[in-house]
């Protein structure tokens, strides 16, 4: 079944088409992944759909109780609110059920003797019992700390961006929805998180649609693809590996048709030149039908980025680090490393988010001091470090203009001398785009701006803090293609499981209180270690369990040997006597208790003290069931002597 239907749907920018009367479906339960290069318009697509944008033309059908949550890129907040106030926004019966609870829970804790805060309180409870909350409240909490926020009262002016970041998630994650819209919610997240959210969204019981560059991401979530490529919206059946086995194939047989076409084409024209001249109406229609081959639109291969650019020589020595340590108040993020950067080292750091990763690169690039020890940098060395935030892009030049502050002319790799326009359309910006304002761009295209801007001074040496945020998945494959290729050191900060698979070959991984360790491989590599190695921490825990339970077990028959004529005193026998009457009467009564609450109906004080009467006696029952169990295991213990005597 159809949740939504879209219907030749088209939007533009100026003279950017974005798309161009588009139409698909999304039914229940589907998991689909959309593509597409960055300025194709994938974020406005899903905006569209989010009815938070709206497009030129055409229309989108769904059902009127339809509902869709979205996760923007960069999501906004009141700044007033606190972490859970956040979580439980929304016009929803359910959330406003949730926030009215934190509130009068709140406030009771307060002044816990306050009779008409505690009405207030139970009445929020009895509205929670009615709409069924208390799961989507538990799961929200659980949601929160899976992703590491744990102070739920915490104000959301108090936290970082990837912190905020991850609030955001958790509220589109706990939103009753038809339709869960994720735009990049692998960027800003550790690896921990990102396999915790794959094993969270499997279980999702809404259909998805999301735009990641996380390709093993893709592949585990999604079980259908949409590729926005030139205007145009394509469909393909199955996760990212089956995607590029069908765009593959698609793509040859629009080859061949554009090869039909061109051949065809051939044909007639030669023949209207050795044709007799006379315009019969036949002559006539032959010259219609090459003139149609002739005009007729064809997409032709889609233009691919060129990242060939040139690198300067590095000698022998690169970067040395000798006792290095750093600490941040209390915390000790990095202690005594050691280490020789290589000259064709492709080292991938790896860690918790906070943990110290972005520090250890921004020391290695002398823009921070070690608390103690010293980095020492070779004379050859030209560093290129490509950050997080595109901190060095000024949003009011034009596109033109920022390539040309750094130079007019480019040498590529193949020695030959460009313009700074010619590079800028290698890297996808066609001469239109190029005197466009940067504040203008899309997320995708400041960054793939940036990057040209961070390899055309033809570095030797590079440093890359996340570099797939926000950049496509074709971008990432010729960027991995280029670091293959790259004629010295790239060292990466990057919480991408399969750009590191790629473009490393060792690892630092963060461990906490400033220890690192060193590993030889790629992540998966990595990751497969980690699970042996929890594994046989597993197995040995399991042992010395057993071995522990085996010698509890050889005490306690010990013991029964010395105290073979243990008998239960005479108030033990009593108690034993009538604990099970006891505990039937306490049943009985928590059932009566139960009953009259339903029948107390509006009678608030009257429900409170029978509440409390069952709260009371519940636990009484607890210790009482606790009790009877540590004296049927005396009785059997005792006939179990008597036997034997």
């Amino acid at each position: 079944m159809n949740l939504l239907t879209v219907e030749q749907l088209s939007k533009s920018y100026g003279e950017k088409v974005l798309f161009d009367d588009i139409s698909f479906h999304i039914a229940e339960s589907q998991r689909i992944g959309l593509i597409g290069i960055n300025g194709t318009g994938k974020s406005s697509l899903l905006q569209i759909i989010a009815g938070l944008e709206s497009a030129d033309s055409g229309k989108i059908v769904h059902a009127n109780r339809f509902q869709s949550v979205y996760l923007p890129q960069n999501p906004e907040f009141d700044q007033q609110r606190t972490v859970l106030e956040q979580v439980f926004y929304g016009d929803s019966p359910l959330m406003q059920v949730l926030r009215d609870y934190e509130l009068a829970l709140s406030v009771l804790e307060s002044a816990p003797d306050d009779e008409r805060k505690q009405q207030q309180l139970f009445a929020v409870q009895q509205r929670m019992d009615a709409l069924n909350a208390w799961d989507a409240g538990t799961n929200a909490k659980t949601v929160l700390t899976k992703l590491g926020i744990t102070n739920f009262q915490q104000p959301i002016t108090q936290l970082s961006g990837g912190q905020k970041k991850r609030v955001a998630m958790a509220r589109a994650l706990i939103q009753p929805a038809d339709l869960l819209i994720l735009d990049e919610p692998t960027n800003h997240i550790d690896n921990e998180t990102v396999e915790w959210l794959e094993e969270y969204l499997a279980r999702y019981k809404g259909a998805l649609l999301m735009v990641t560059h996380d390709r093993y991401f893709l592949d585990r979530v999604t079980n259908h693809t949409f590729e926005l490529d030139r205007g145009k919206l394509y469909s393909y059946e199955g996760n990212y590996a089956s995607f590029l086995e069908k765009k593959a194939e698609r793509e040859e047989r629009e080859q061949a048709m554009e090869d039909k076409r061109q051949n065809l084409l051939r044909r007639e024209l030669a023949w209207l030149r050795r044709g007799a001249k006379a315009r019969t109406t036949k002559q006539k229609a032959r010259v219609q039908r090459a003139e149609s081959l002739r005009d007729q639109k064809v997409d032709g291969p889609a233009e691919n980025l060129d990242m060939a650019l040139g690198a300067s020589r590095l000698g022998k020595k690169v970067l040395e680090l000798e006792h290095v340590s750093k600490q941040f108040g209390d915390r000790t993020l990095i202690h005594d490393l050691n280490y020789i950067v290589l000259p064709d080292d492709r080292l991938g750091i790896i860690g918790p988010n906070g943990s110290g990763k972005s520090t250890l690169l921004n020391m290695m690039a002398g823009r921070i001091e070690p608390d103690s020890g010293e980095i020492v940098t070779g004379s050859t060395v030209k560093l290129a470090y490509y950050t997080q935030e595109n901190v060095e892009m000024n949003e009011k030049l034009r596109v033109i203009d920022y390539i040309k502050e750094v130079a007019e002319v480019i040498r590529t790799a193949d020695g030959e001398m460009i313009t700074a326009s010619q590079m800028l359309e290698r890297f996808l910006f066609p001469p239109h785009l190029q005197y466009t304002w940067i504040s203008r761009l899309s997320g995708g295209e400041r960054r793939r701006l940036y990057l040209l801007r961070t390899l055309m001074g033809e570095p030797n040496v590079l440093f890359l803090d996340e570099p797939t945020n926000d950049l496509d998945i074709q971008t990432l494959s010729i960027l991995e293609d280029y670091l293959e290729q790259f004629p010295g050191a790239v060292i990466t900060v990057s919480h991408d499981r399969y750009f590191l698979d790629r473009t490393v070959d060792h690892l630092f991984a963060f461990e906490g209180e400033g220890s690192i360790r060193r590993f030889n491989g790629n992540y998966s590599e990595y990751l497969d270690m980690c699970k042996e190695e929890q594994a046989l921490q597993a197995e040995q825990s399991k042992t010395q369990a057993t071995a522990k339970a085996a010698e509890s077990k050889t005490d306690s028959a010990a013991s029964r040997t010395a105290n073979r004529t243990r008998k239960l005193s005479y108030k033990e026998q009593k108690e034993w006597d009538e604990i099970e009457d006891k505990i039937a009467a306490m049943e009985e009564r928590i059932t009566q208790i139960q009953t009259e609450i339903a029948k107390a109906g509006s009678d608030i004080e009257k429900v409170q003290k029978l509440y409390a009467e069952e709260q009371q006696l519940s636990q009484q029952l607890e210790q009482t069931l606790e009790r009877w169990t540590e004296l049927s295991e005396l009785v059997e213990e005792i006939q179990q002597q008597n036997k034997k005597a």
